[in-house]
């Protein structure tokens, strides 16, 4: 059976190894295709293709655009795109704007609670320093002994409602769809059981996505439980969607699940890789 893996993040967004590390591991984990899904970044894509030639595995170049929709964010991930595309290159850069101004506003309100250098910590955890993230803060509290690990940074800290979040208008959904599929890309509604949105409000989501042209939804990802995986299965089938699946992972041990340690799509869904294969 082919292993898939579409999406993960190396060190040209949040994640901690390098593409070609982060191919060598997903082979090692016996991944046969897997997609490099760094936020709002391409840039990866060449190292990763150079190393999926060399450990022998295929590479579908990806994305995973940040959507504000209503006053949620959301993420997209863009399949199978053509990374030059001067559209979504254009859109991306755009995305990438705002987000170190973002992370000097988390520093400040974690200043205000007593954790100092929160922001000068997260830089230097950062490879890309116009992609600091909300993951850098986390490591930088973790390794300074405020947090015990990601779960407890982010039940804590850095989310809406507590010290350290801070808001921010991110691309529209119509924007970020518009742009994946500019560069031929399908596009694929990122761990839908994060966004705490209810059953209501998600029909309206998967409406409005699929109307948009969006093609699929991570139904096995990382962060949903086994009982949300037929939960996902049966509205992808509701709202002719197709499914995908992938680890989200950033870094070994942290929260997550491992490359190509995950189960297999159910039986009635439509894999996303159909849209190219």
């Amino acid at each position: 059976m082919t292993i898939y893996d579409l999406h993960c993040h190396s060190t040209a967004s949040d994640g901690v190894l390098s593409p070609r590390d982060l191919v060598r591991r997903a082979k090692e984990h016996g991944v046969d295709v897997l997609s490099l899904t760094d936020h709002d970044e391409l840039s990866g894509q060449a190292e990763a293709a150079e190393a999926a030639s060399e450990f022998g595995l295929r590479l579908i170049n990806g994305v995973e655009i940040s959507v504000t929709w209503g006053n949620v964010t959301l993420h997209v991930v863009g399949l199978n795109v053509d990374p030059v595309d001067p559209v979504l290159l254009h859109g991306l850069a755009r995305n990438r704007g705002g987000r170190r101004e973002r992370a000097r506003r988390i520093g400040d309100e974690l200043a205000k609670i007593g954790i100092a250098g929160a922001f000068e910590g997260a830089c230097a955890l950062a490879e890309n320093q116009d992609l600091i993230s909300r993951t850098h803060f986390a490591r930088f509290m973790i390794e300074s002994g405020v947090s015990k690990n990601m779960k407890s940074v982010f039940k804590h800290f850095l989310v809406k409602g507590k010290p350290g979040y801070v808001s921010h208008e991110w691309a529209s959904l119509e924007n970020a769809l518009t742009w994946i599929h500019a560069a031929g890309g399908v596009a694929v509604l990122a761990h839908p059981g994060r966004y705490q949105i209810g059953s209501e409000k998600m029909r309206l989501l998967l409406s409005e996505f699929k109307y948009l042209g969006g093609s699929g939804i991570e139904v096995v990802t990382g962060s949903h439980t086994a009982e949300q995986v037929p939960q996902y299965a049966a509205l992808a089938v509701e709202f002719d969607l197709m499914a995908s699946i992938g680890s989200d992972f950033h870094a070994p041990g942290e929260g997550g699940r491992e490359l190509g340690r995950l189960t297999a799509l159910p039986e009635r869904c439509i894999p996303i890789w159909q849209a190219w294969n």
